[in-house]
Formats: structure tokens, C-alpha cells, sequence
């Protein structure tokens, strides 16, 4: 089944306006955009239930690819087709993959932080907000390497210019979105960007993707990384 609702599989739908919702798994009470046509809710703190586990996983992780890395976290059983989740998971896997690849930082600290900030980006920001989470992401992870503060002057700037780099990238192959194909693109605009600007060298490879028989609004041959798109001829 192609997953929308995690509760009865059917179609989500979003709403103008926030209206107030009760999560079906928890029953917490909060306003949102976002059910399934059923009128189940799901709140963000249940839809990335196990989402806590990359934090071991990127530690004893080696790989200085930040797309082989996320990918493994998208095949847990924790990560839905879409949501929340690849908010945290997209800087999370940078973050490992610039630890591997020579980039001096306290991993453990900046994967909580990477943690914290990203879990507070609530989902559908991508066309509620003009801003993907996982473009968000990435500008979270220059912004923990670099040490940005709202008043610092370099750092500053890097963070902001690396959220816009990844979001034109978004922006330009367009809607609906896609968790996955945001997630890739806003990496592969990161190992680019922290190449050009910090001198560090993770590795990246061609993306091919696997997810999109689970996504009902997959765009196909217009996704960069549809593999009818990489098919040899």
C-alpha cells in the first residue's frame, strides 16, 4: 500500500487554515494544517517515534557519503515515505558524512543539536512555509559547524546562503513535494557548497531513486533521480 495516512492508508488532505486536531496515537491536542480524509491526525513527536536511534547509528558510521548515509536511515522502520523525520535526518547525515571526511567537530554534540532543531521544524513547512525541512536542514548543519549565532558575520552568512542554495535546487524541479527527492537534492547541494567554501571533501555519488512506487505524487521522469532518467541506453 502506498502510504499517505499512517493510520488507515488514505489520502491526506490540507487544510487554509490550522484548525485544532487530536493526535489518533497519543490524543495530544494541537492546531494544524494537515489529516487524512478519514479525519486522522498523526502529531510530529509520534510520526518520528525511533528517529532518536540515528544518533548511535551515525557514530559508528564511517562513510564520508552523506546520501549512502541518509539512505540507510530512510530504510529503517522509523522513516515514512514523507514527514518530519527527513528533517533531522538530511543534517544529520551531513554532519557524520563532513566527521568522516576531516571536518573537526564534537560529533555526539552537534547530532543532538542537529536533533533539537530539526524536530522543531514541523512538517509541510515546504509549501506552507516557502521552505522545505530538509533544505532547512542542511542550512542547520552549516549553521552547527560553523558555529552561527544571529550575531556572528561569516557563519551567519554561510548558513543562510547554504539553506538558499538547497532550496533552489527545490524550488527549481518544483512540486509536489517529495521527502526523498528534497532530502537528495539539499545534500547534494551541501557536499558541493562545504567543498567550495570549507575546503572539506565528503564523497558523493549518482542518486538513483528506490522509493518511488511508495509515493503517490511522485513527478517521474521530471525527478532528477527517477532511474528512467539513468537507465543506459
Amino acid at each position: 500500500m502506498k502510504e499517505e495516512c499512517l493510520i488507515c492508508g488514505d489520502s491526506l488532505e490540507y487544510l487554509e487554515a490550522d484548525e485544532m486536531m487530536e493526535c489518533s496515537l497519543c490524543h495530544k491536542r494541537e492546531s494544524s494544517k494537515t489529516r487524512c480524509m478519514n479525519g486522522h491526525y498523526v502529531c510530529s513527536e509520534c510520526h518520528t517515534k525511533g528517529l532518536d536511534s540515528i544518533i548511535g547509528a551515525c557514530l559508528s558510521e564511517t562513510s564520508k557519503d552523506p546520501v549512502k548515509i541518509i539512505t540507510q536511515m530512510m530504510n529503517q522502520p522509523f522513516c515514512h515515505m514523507h514527514g518530519p523525520e527527513h528533517h533531522v535526518m538530511a543534517g544529520a547525515a551531513l554532519l557524520t558524512a563532513y566527521k568522516n571526511a576531516g571536518g573537526e567537530i564534537d560529533l555526539h554534540t552537534a547530532l543532538i543539536e542537529m536533533m533539537n532543531r530539526g524536530k522543531s521544524v514541523p512538517g509541510g513547512t515546504c509549501g506552507f512555509w516557502g521552505a522545505c525541512g530538509a533544505g532547512i536542514s542542511a542550512g542547520m548543519f552549516v549553521s552547527i559547524i560553523s558555529k552561527s549565532t544571529p550575531l556572528t558575520v561569516e557563519p551567519f552568512g554561510l548558513s543562510n546562503l547554504m539553506t538558499s542554495k538547497a532550496l533552489e535546487q527545490i524550488g527549481t524541479v518544483g512540486g509536489p513535494r517529495c521527502c526523498k527527492r528534497d532530502s537528495f537534492l539539499s545534500i547534494l547541494a551541501a557536499v558541493d557548497f562545504v567543498r567550495e567554501h570549507l575546503g572539506i571533501e565528503m564523497e558523493r555519488q549518482e542518486v538513483v531513486c528506490d522509493y518511488s512506487a511508495q509515493n503517490n505524487q511522485c513527478i517521474g521522469m521530471r525527478c532528477p533521480f527517477s532511474r528512467a532518467n539513468h537507465k543506459k541506453p
